[in-house]
């Protein structure tokens, strides 16, 4: 899982333009990153390109935290 993390981060650092350092598994990406549609959309894409994935957009909307995206990407990755 701690892989996964530092991965994640740096997903979301590109993306959101922010410090590692204030990211958290409780660290919601609406609520405490301020998100909108398109930050969500493109870390998402990333999450997908990082770690090959495909998250359908059914999946997406259940990814909220840096918690769920590491538990969706740990049960889904090859």
């Amino acid at each position: 899982m701690a892989g996964t993390l530092d991965d994640v981060k740096a997903v979301i650092t590109d993306v959101m333009k922010i410090d590692a350092a204030n990211i958290s598994l409780d660290t919601r990406f609406i609520e405490d990153l301020r998100a909108d549609s398109m930050d969500q959309f493109f870390l998402i894409d990333g999450f997908c390109e990082k770690f090959g994935l495909n998250i359908s957009d059914e999946d997406a909307r259940e990814i909220k935290s840096v918690g769920d995206a590491v538990r969706y990407i740990d049960t889904h990755k090859n």
